[in-house]
């Protein structure tokens, strides 16, 4: 089983999970998995992760992501390929959209996990993100706006499942 850990306070990233669950190309299942009832493990024995991570007021972390954080920085991501989805909300936090999925990157790539699925920004309104790949022409996952542009999901969730599955 792939683990797909998610934080969610209104329901949408918990939502996008199911969605990801629902259009994962792969034999192997995903293991959907509340933030806020991981334990380290669950992540320490698997090989590939994907993590969903929605941004908050002025590019903060969820609130089940900030009560977690200090442990889960304690996580040895070696040898692990992670695929990360962001939420947030481009037009209403332009200068923070997808801060969280960028913080969670840069703490799993110091950690020694391997990032796939990168995306492009074209398509996006915002003016800053620390989601941004260093070429800044890519978020380093899956960036997702269900408050301006809701009627793009479906179609970005498939067509980067497509891209990450192989890759995972």
């Amino acid at each position: 089983m792939i683990p797909l850990i998610y934080g969610s306070t209104t329901g949408n990233t918990e939502r996008i999970s199911q969605l990801i669950a629902e259009c994962w190309p792969g034999n192997t299942p995903l293991n959907l998995i509340s933030i806020d009832s991981m334990v380290n493990a669950d992540i320490e024995h698997a090989s590939s992760v994907i993590i969903g991570v929605p941004t908050w007021n002025f590019g903060e972390l969820q609130e089940d992501w900030e009560e977690i954080w200090s442990s889960f920085c304690e996580i040895d991501f070696c040898g692990k390929r992670v695929a990360l989805f962001g939420l947030g909300d481009q037009l209403g936090y332009g200068d923070w959209f997808l801060d969280a999925m960028g913080m969670v990157a840069t703490q799993v790539s110091q950690k020694g996990a391997t990032l796939v699925g990168e995306w492009p920004v074209e398509g996006y309104d915002f003016e800053s993100s620390k989601a941004l790949t260093p070429c800044k022409n890519a978020f380093v996952g899956l960036a997702l706006d269900e408050d301006t542009q809701s009627f793009e999901t479906r179609d970005r969730v498939e067509r980067w499942l497509n891209l990450v599955y192989p890759q995972l």
